[in-house]
């Protein structure tokens, strides 16, 4: 029962962190992304230390090294996101970011020399040959917002890697509210540097924000992080990697983007990429396993 609890949170996960594209590309048009980036990571964190200020008490030096570790890379994360966003579309911008599943058993490999087997190797060439049909040009060349939308692909795969890892011997909203300080901190400073605090607020980035807070980093960061306390990191990579779905779906039906057919080929070989990697291997081990 606790695992379809867990699969049930990281499923509602995805359709919120989906429909996140689409609310910081309304929250884009009147607010820098450092200032989107500061706002919602300093509201979450606020709800937070509101709803969970007893879980202070048990504290401890590794929660905040590790929760340290989580907030920073998860900055640098959407950081790289929503930076990105500002120069491509929601939808490319969510399947690019899709690619961390596929990134996630390479970093295994290159810290734990975990073997990659041929189901990854082939997905993550599928993912390559998505990539090239979704953000190339005709010019074969691949723009900023692409760019940084890859690079926030590594930024999660490392941030799911970790999340996983941690977890399972950290209470879940400990780290997490360690995590949202570390970002909501790095956030300000961010702000404070540029000397781009806002003076003025529109009610549409008001309410983009509120919602970003609430839904895509509070709701979604808890669900997700105890959700990894239930299920397998296999598992909660596949239901994580609908984000880019539910990105796309919402992206043609509230800001009308117009899709392409090379677009849709990329993403479609990039779910593809997805499944293979993480489903095949599951599949392969429990046919061996009725086979002996």
């Amino acid at each position: 029962m606790k695992q379809y609890i867990g699969d049930g949170m990281l499923l509602i996960t995805a359709i919120v962190w989906g429909s996140g594209f689409v609310v910081t590309a309304i929250a884009l048009e009147y607010l820098s992304a450092y200032q989107v980036m500061a706002g919602r990571f300093v509201l979450a964190t606020i709800i937070l230390i509101l709803l969970f200020r007893k879980r202070f008490k048990t504290f401890s030096k590794s929660i905040i090294w590790k929760g340290a570790i989580l907030g920073t890379i998860l900055y640098i994360g959407f950081a790289l996101q929503t930076v990105g966003l500002e120069y491509t579309t929601p939808s490319k911008n969510a399947f690019l970011t899709a690619v961390n599943v596929v990134i996630v058993p390479i970093i295994a490999y290159l810290i734990y020399k975990r073997k990659i087997d041929r189901y990854e190797i082939f997905g993550s060439v599928i993912a390559i040959v998505g990539i090239g049909f979704l953000s190339l040009q005709g010019s074969l060349t691949i723009n900023i917002g692409d760019a940084l939308s890859l690079a926030c692909a590594v930024a999660f795969a490392f941030d799911i890697f970790y999340t996983n890892h941690f977890v399972k011997k950290e209470d879940a909203i400990s780290l997490t509210i360690m995590q949202f300080i570390t970002a909501s901190s790095i956030g300000i400073i961010a702000v404070l540097i540029q000397g781009d605090i806002p003076t003025t607020f529109e009610k549409e980035a008001v309410y983009s924000i509120v919602y970003l807070a609430v839904f895509s980093t509070t709701i979604a960061y808890v669900c997700q992080n105890v959700a990894f306390r239930y299920t397998t990191a296999t598992k909660g990579a596949i239901i994580l990697s609908l984000e880019s779905f539910f990105g796309m779906v919402l992206s043609v039906l509230f800001l009308h983007e117009i899709l392409t057919g090379r677009m849709i080929t990329g993403a479609i070989l990039i779910l593809m990429a997805i499944f293979i990697a993480e489903l095949k291997p599951s599949f392969h081990r429990k046919r061996t396993l009725r086979n002996t």
